[in-house]
């Protein structure tokens, strides 16, 4: 989900939408996040075998676009993937989809989902808590902006990015060996 990465891009998004009413779509946009996320842990998989995608494809994929979102993070410049209208107020996209229930989020839990279903309840909490980690720090955006400054979030945003980044060529190294069940 990566809210310290998306701090940057929320302020920028929101700057001219009034201070009271940005607490609000923050809020609105989480939940719809949220809602895409439970969506996509519990149907994806379907969505998966009615395309005929196998997981191992999804691992792959999910893992180089996380890769991509890393190298982002790692190596930050200007960002034409995610813009927005500026006379009117956010509604899902950007901020909903992709910066919080991004395609790397997406990919998770339908692979999480698909390996240990039976672990379902697990993986919601898992979710919930990860969403509720990322909600508190993009409500707090304002202050974590002004407390921290710009320097400080983009060397937080690159830490996070070489993680992203060794997590992504895991997800990509585990597709290849299920793809070819080494």
């Amino acid at each position: 989900m990566d809210p310290i990465g998306n701090v940057p891009i929320f302020l920028s998004i929101l700057k001219n939408i009034p201070i009271e009413r940005r607490r609000k779509i923050i809020i609105r946009e989480l939940l719809i996040a949220l809602l895409v996320l439970l969506f996509f842990m519990f149907i994806g998989k379907y969505i998966l075998q009615a395309l005929q995608i196998a997981e191992s494809s999804l691992g792959i994929a999910g893992g180089i676009i996380l890769f991509l979102i890393a190298i982002k993070m790692i190596f930050p410049g200007i960002n034409h993937i995610v813009t927005h209208e500026e006379k009117m107020e956010p509604l899902v996209v950007p901020l909903a989809v992709p910066l919080i229930a991004g395609p790397s989020a997406i990919a998770a839990v339908i692979l999480i989902m698909a390996q240990a279903p039976e672990r379902w309840p697990e993986w919601i909490l898992a979710l919930i808590v990860a969403w509720l980690i990322a909600g508190i720090i993009l409500i707090s955006s304002e202050k974590l902006g002004r407390a921290l400054g710009v320097r400080a979030l983009l060397a937080i945003e690159r830490l996070m990015g070489i993680l992203l980044m060794l997590v992504s060529v895991d997800l990509i190294l585990d597709g290849i060996k299920q793809a070819f069940s080494i």
